[in-house]
């Protein structure tokens, strides 16, 4: 069994926006990885998203909890993609970053 891969994305937006905000990013995600991964569960239950996808033909199992000033992601990786981590990490950082930054609406 392999370590979990840990992602923690720090944010300002409050537990309710970057909520929002992760749930549409994902759905996003869903629909452009739909050639890579498919989502076999994804249950949200408060602020705690608990799902497993295959990816790359993988199983992957994971939370997600969204608090006031962080999203902490742990995913289970199987032995083939965990040789991955640390490039999957830096995509997931990033891609988490931009779903979390704080868009200001002054001109």
């Amino acid at each position: 069994m392999t370590r979990p891969l840990v992602v923690s994305i720090p944010h300002r937006l409050g537990k309710d926006e970057a909520l929002r905000r992760m749930k549409a990013g994902l759905g996003s995600a869903r629909t452009q990885y739909a050639q890579l991964i498919q989502v076999n569960e994804e249950v949200w239950s408060g602020d705690r998203l608990v799902f497993s996808v295959t990816a790359l033909k993988q199983q992957v199992s994971g939370i997600l909890d969204v608090s006031e000033d962080h999203v902490r992601l742990e995913v289970t990786l199987p032995w083939l993609l965990s040789r991955l981590a640390q490039g999957i990490q830096g995509v997931i950082q990033k891609k988490g970053t931009l779903m979390l930054e704080k868009k200001t609406d002054e001109s």
